[in-house]
């Protein structure tokens, strides 16, 4: 498709003339073909009483057409630009916007009509309606797919492009034909666009994708995605640097080998270096220790109490320095992520060691929670933050005792 105009989608402009083509289609289609008396049926050439389309009698129908008739060329004008979110709409429109003594002289045109001809016009019809229906949402991963797949494709083309996937990918049937329909590949690639709103949005799609879905976390990870994404978690941009959180987050949640790839690709240190780095925002350290916690937790439902991303020592002293952060809900996902690494850790000195200034961030958090309790519109969550910052003190206060005690009884084994 290299070279090839971006198609045009979703909602088409008619002008009146619709009309016309949409009274043609009621008549040929409906029972409803024939003459139409105001405040009667008539019968049809089959010998059916006539249906609206448009749930009113034949007399509202004709009355509103009437009416509009004498509002003047002004209204008429007014109506050229209307648009339409579905056929069926359009075909409302149609009728109520048709002049009903032109009605009656195609009605009685029709029914002229041999069988024969009347066959010929009704395909002629149907043929016009297949052009006119809305595409299924397949067909509009497909166009997309194929702007990101032209070359020739502009910026703009390609960002609505990608907006367009975001919303399509959210029914897990329709994320599962992505692959099938060729769009991981480009979305992928589209990674190492030059322009930031393109690999942001790009990260985006992927991350929606594959959300709760192994089969699209699975292929997306077969091509070697985090790579990419741990790259632009590094990104000075924050929105780009949260978008390519959410992806990673969306990749590796329930999926084993997505976390063993994940510190494959060094991506712990990463998450540090958003930690660490003072320029970098509250919002991407929240999303940041979420993840960690969630990691962990799924480490602890495994059943597997050694995680691998315990080794990094910095790491986990950084996650722990976000207890004295200013804002009290990063303040409280840290302490979530402490407690889940607490339960993996062992109760050797050595290991303990990487929680070391807990006490005091502990404690200082307890100084700062007393204040928030005496005011009325933060009470209620300075408790609940308290209830979890004494479970971890506790928590470590009974490693740290139970450290001392091995260490006493080796001490005593070897003084022996």
């Amino acid at each position: 498709m290299a070279g090839a105009q971006p198609q045009q989608r979703r909602r088409c402009r008619f002008g009146a003339l619709l009309a016309s083509v949409f009274a043609t289609v009621l008549l040929l289609f409906s029972p409803a073909a024939g003459a139409v008396e105001k405040g009667a049926n008539r019968s049809s050439l089959l010998g059916q009483p006539r249906q609206w389309a448009t749930g009113k009698d034949e007399g509202e129908i004709l009355a509103e057409a009437e009416a509009r008739g004498r509002g003047g060329e002004d209204s008429a004008a007014g109506e050229q630009g209307r648009e339409f979110d579905s056929l069926d709409g359009m075909l409302q429109w149609a009728i109520g916007n048709s002049d009903p003594d032109k009605l009656r002289e195609k009605a009685e045109e029709i029914e002229r009509l041999s069988t024969d001809e009347l066959l010929k016009r009704q395909l002629e019809i149907k043929e016009l309606m297949e052009k006119l229906r809305m595409p299924s949402d397949a067909e509009l991963m497909k166009i997309a797919i194929a702007d990101l797949n032209n070359s020739s494709a502009s910026l703009e083309d390609r960002k609505r492009a990608l907006q367009e996937l975001f919303v399509l990918v959210e029914p897990i049937d329709n994320a599962n034909d992505l692959e099938k329909l060729g769009g991981l590949i480009p979305l992928i690639q589209e990674l190492s666009n030059a322009d930031e709103g393109i690999r942001t949005t790009s990260a985006w799609v992927l991350g929606k994708a594959s959300q709760n879905n192994v089969l699209v976390q699975n292929q997306i990870l077969t091509y070697g995605a985090l790579e990419r994404l741990v790259k632009m978690g590094y990104s000075s941009s924050e929105g780009e640097a949260a978008k390519a959180l959410y992806a990673i987050s969306s990749l590796i949640r329930d999926n084993e080998h997505g976390q063993v790839l994940f510190l494959s690709e060094n991506g712990y240190a990463m998450l540090q270096h958003i930690l660490s780095t003072a320029s970098n925002s509250v919002r991407l350290q929240r999303k940041v220790v979420s993840l960690l916690a969630y990691v962990a937790d799924f480490q602890l439902s495994t059943g597997k109490l050694h995680a691998p991303f315990l080794s990094n020592h910095h790491f986990i002293k950084s996650v722990v320095h976000m207890i004295s952060a200013p804002d009290l809900d990063l303040q409280e996902k840290a302490l979530l992520a402490v407690r889940s690494l607490l339960q993996l850790t062992s109760d050797d000195a050595a290991d303990l060691q990487m929680f070391s200034g807990l006490d005091d961030s502990l404690e200082a958090l307890r100084v700062q929670l007393d204040v928030l309790t005496s005011n009325d519109d933060r009470r209620e969550y300075a408790l609940e933050v308290e209830i979890l910052r004494r479970e971890v003190q506790i928590m470590f206060q009974q490693k740290f005792n139970e450290s001392c005690k091995q260490r006493k009884q080796h001490s005593l084994f070897f003084g022996l």
